[in-house]
């Protein structure tokens, strides 16, 4: 480990290497944030099923791969078929623990994850799957980066864009707005609440099946891949609050770029080790924070 941190020092290359690298896997990160922050501000729900609705856009990304066409669709495809997976376990499962309990919400998609996750290898087994791109290699001098995660990266800030104009500018947004500022407010004015709960995870679900696509292509997918992004977008998300954009973006990079480096200097087998550690800290700073603003309030 001593030598691999000594080696970022004595060989920049290596160190721009893996943030760079790090930077443009950290924008898919920021794409499963996206949702996860969506759903959190407007239903007061904790999806911990958010890394299987990416698993599943990674699984449409391979069906198109395996039938000859280029994965690359996937991303406008994945995100079509995700939100009505999204809307449809809206109205069977979700629907009925809106305006429970947390920990209620918790429990019925830790289920879902669950559910999708034996499903998924039930039908495409457990082997570890990627959707050939294609799309070849950018070099910059010494340093190789991959097309598709160049585009990625992209996608993500326009997906991003698009979404904060989709909020402030369409009818639906502003209902979604309304209904995440206060819910009992909305439906008095006419607002019809439930379905703008199952558009919400519906969108959830379709982003997420963006981010997957892209998972698909960049690096690799199988049924189990979905804790750990999960645990990502909640900590990005943490991190950035509910309803900044631009901060999940940044957050999403900084986490990318940070495992990535942790990732050569510790060792790839303890990547999640780190990310899980990372969590921590993070959650002990935040309730030390609002600790500290509940002592200054008093």
């Amino acid at each position: 480990m001593i030598d691999n941190l000594m080696l970022l020092f004595q060989a920049p290359v290596i160190s721009a290497d893996l943030i760079i690298n790090g930077l443009l896997i950290g924008a898919i990160f920021a794409l499963a944030a996206y949702g996860m922050a969506l759903v959190w501000g407007v239903m007061n729900i904790i999806n911990i099923a958010q890394g299987e609705f990416v698993m599943l856009g990674g699984y449409v990304a391979m069906i198109l791969f395996w039938n000859g066409i280029h994965p690359l669709f996937s991303v406008a495809v994945a995100p079509f078929v995700l939100f009505f997976v999204g809307w449809a376990l809206y109205k069977l499962v979700v629907f009925r623990v809106v305006d429970r309990d947390l920990f209620v919400s918790l429990l019925a998609t830790f289920g879902l994850s669950i559910l999708m996750q034996q499903l998924m290898n039930t039908v495409f087994t457990g082997n570890i799957q990627t959707a050939q791109s294609g799309l070849g290699t950018i070099q910059l001098g010494s340093i190789s980066i991959l097309s598709i995660k160049v585009v990625a990266f992209f996608f993500t800030i326009i997906l991003g864009g698009c979404l904060v104009v989709f909020m402030r500018k369409s009818r639906l947004g502003q209902a979604i707005r309304a209904t995440s500022q206060n819910a009992r407010a909305a439906r008095v004015l006419g607002v019809d609440t439930d379905k703008v709960y199952a558009v919400t995870f519906g969108l959830n679900a379709a982003i997420c099946g963006a981010a997957g696509a892209m998972v698909a292509m960049a690096y690799s997918i199988h049924p189990y891949i979905g804790l750990p992004y999960t645990i990502r977008a909640f900590m990005i998300v943490v991190v950035a609050g509910l309803g900044n954009i631009a901060g999940v973006v940044l957050a999403g990079l900084g986490l990318g770029a940070a495992e990535n480096v942790a990732s050569f200097v510790l060792g790839t087998e303890f990547q999640l080790a780190f990310t899980f550690c990372l969590l921590v800290v993070v959650l002990v700073w935040r309730n030390t924070r609002l600790a500290a603003k509940r002592q200054y309030l008093k």
